[in-house]
């Protein structure tokens, strides 16, 4: 019975790493080959349909494992904790979507050369620290071995695939890019910390704020309306 058991986390670990191993090795070292061989368009749509295809068995393999007792008590403390970790993180992915060099945009170069402000203060991969973000507070509120695993899967590829990304962008921008790295931080107000930077340029924008804020309402609403746990402020209101 116990060599039963471990099938179902051992397929989640396996989708977990070919979900990983699939997104950087067509992110990285086969992009080029492939798309000098498809075009850029076509090979996007590989791109896609893999990462679909991986991150659709990882959800099934983590639907399938059977239930666990948590490692921890989870209280309102707890879930406090966990709900501004995701508002953050809703907040840093809202502003990550406009004026960001890291985004294959037209407007990279231009986006790079502006003086970061707001969630580019605080990193200079906001899109990746609010995944990042976003799958500790799961963490903190959901303490199994499949929600862990599949968290540290979330992370992993998260803040490795943004190591990649400056690589690559440095590589495709040159100095504009190493300009932007240079005005900016990896860690999340690492630069703040460190007297390179005032905290007041950490101020989000208004897109950024109200986008974030009206996200996690939304998401949190949905998290506990689709039959998953009551998230956020409505475990308190309502």
């Amino acid at each position: 019975m116990r060599g039963l058991a471990v099938q179902p986390i051992s397929l989640l670990i396996t989708t977990c790493v070919l979900f990983v191993g699939s997104h950087l090795a067509l992110s990285h070292p086969l992009r080029d080959g492939l798309a000098g061989r498809l075009g850029e368009r076509g090979f996007q749509i590989v791109y896609s349909v893999v990462a679909i295809a991986t991150f659709i068995m990882v959800v099934q393999a983590w639907r399938g494992m059977p239930p666990e007792p948590p490692y921890w008590v989870v209280g309102d403390g707890l879930w406090i904790v966990a709900s501004l970790l995701v508002l953050f993180a809703s907040i840093l992915f809202m502003g990550s979507l406009i004026g960001n060099p890291a985004l294959p945009a037209p407007n990279a170069a231009r986006d790079a050369a502006a003086v970061p402000r707001g969630v580019f203060a605080i990193t200079r991969h906001p899109m990746m620290w609010g995944f990042t973000l976003w799958a500790v507070a799961h963490v903190v509120v959901m303490p199994t071995a499949a929600q862990i695993i599949l968290s540290a899967t979330i992370i992993f590829l998260a803040l490795v695939g943004s190591a990649g990304q400056d690589v690559k962008k440095a590589r495709l921008m040159g100095d504009s890019w190493r300009g932007w790295a240079g005005r900016t931080s990896f860690v999340p107000f690492a630069r703040q910390v460190g007297g390179g930077a005032p905290w007041g340029d950490t101020i989000p924008r208004p897109h950024a704020l109200f986008g974030g804020i009206m996200l996690w309402l939304v998401a949190t609403w949905a998290h506990g309306a689709l039959g998953y746990m009551v998230a956020g402020i409505w475990r308190w209101v309502g």
